[in-house]
């Protein structure tokens, strides 16, 4: 029997697809300000929503007790909880999925010996992420639930990485048995290099870009190219938090800062990419996959754009998160096929 067949790849896609719906939920979730509205956590219990009216009221009681309710929505409605707990709920269902999803077909694969010893250690590592992502997902949900009505930013940027590297690194094992072949080695070290600095790049953006949906400092200096009219650079940068290193990771102005100019070092770096690769003898995948990626980070840097420049509506919002994931996948794609 041949290991690592067809039905190996299609469940490892699978997985990375659910991970892609759990990307964009989880900024819906985010964006609507829904993650704190189930104040616990159970494995089982919790895969259903409240089934009746009586269920529902004690969810909202349990919830009331908590400072998101008490110094932001204690306004709210039962319908209003409703709402925000539909999107955590959805959120938090789907990563159950993933588990299942990981989990079943794994054994059955092992059972019937179609996963080579590679295979399965790489599996085993996947197995490991998707429980230590479910980790962090309580982790930061619980950071929002002592005095601040709001997760701790550096917690949502682990829950965040978390998820993409989960992805980057389920398509790299699909793309280990696609291309079992390695790509002949037509392009530069130097090439080669670059392409691997500019991963950990988009790495390091997504990280900020995490900050900036943490902190909500997209909802601040909403110009562009400027941070404010007639300032390359806002005043506030710096003097938000003492010492002035903290300004580029915990304030608002800081941390948006960093996160704009990066955005402009992504592009470049991608462009110096495409345009070095154009006088190089590439393989077909190779060639698609910059071309792609110059595609890619342009959008990319245009949906930030609108997304700042617009007050960080939620469409524009998702849409922002989705091409960071894109971006990201299509980076693992590329530096697989200049292995």
């Amino acid at each position: 029997m041949k290991k690592d067949n067809k039905k190996v790849v299609y469940w490892l896609l699978t997985g990375c697809l659910l991970i892609f719906i759990m990307v964009i939920v989880g900024g819906i979730t985010r964006l609507t300000h829904s993650g704190l509205s189930i104040t616990t956590y159970k494995l089982i219990e919790g895969t259903l929503p409240p089934m009746n009216e009586v269920e529902w009221q004690a969810a909202f009681n349990h919830y009331k007790q908590f400072p998101e309710y008490q110094k932001i929505n204690n306004h709210f409605t039962l319908q209003d909880f409703k709402d925000i707990y539909f999107w955590e709920w959805l959120h938090r269902f789907i990563g159950r999925m993933i588990g299942v999803v990981f989990i079943i077909p794994f054994l059955y694969f092992l059972i019937k010996k179609q996963l080579s010893k590679a295979t399965i250690k790489k599996a085993i590592v996947l197995l490991g992420l998707g429980a230590f992502q479910g980790f962090l997902g309580w982790y930061m949900v619980k950071s929002g639930m002592i005095d601040r009505p709001d997760v701790s930013h550096y917690r949502l940027a682990m829950h965040l990485i978390t998820a993409f590297l989960t992805f980057s690194y389920t398509l790299w094992v699909a793309l280990d048995i696609i291309y079992s072949n390695f790509s002949k080695p037509v392009s530069s070290f130097n090439l080669k290099t670059l392409l691997k600095i500019t991963y950990l790049v988009v790495l390091i953006q997504i990280i900020w870009g995490a900050f900036v949906a943490g902190l909500d400092a997209g909802l601040i200096h909403n110009f562009w190219p400027l941070m404010s009219e007639g300032k390359l650079i806002h005043e506030t940068v710096f003097i938000e938090q003492n010492p002035v290193w903290r300004n580029f990771i915990e304030g608002k102005s800081g941390v948006q800062f960093v996160h704009r100019y990066i955005a402009y070092l992504v592009v470049g770096l991608i462009f110096t990419i495409w345009y070095k690769s154009g006088k190089m003898q590439l393989t077909p995948s190779q060639k698609k996959g910059i071309n792609l990626l110059l595609i890619i980070v342009l959008l990319q840097f245009t949906l930030g754009v609108l997304t700042l420049l617009y007050h960080v509506p939620v469409v524009l919002g998702v849409l922002h998160q989705v091409g960071a994931f894109l971006l990201l996948a299509t980076m693992t794609f590329v530096v697989h096929r200049f292995r």
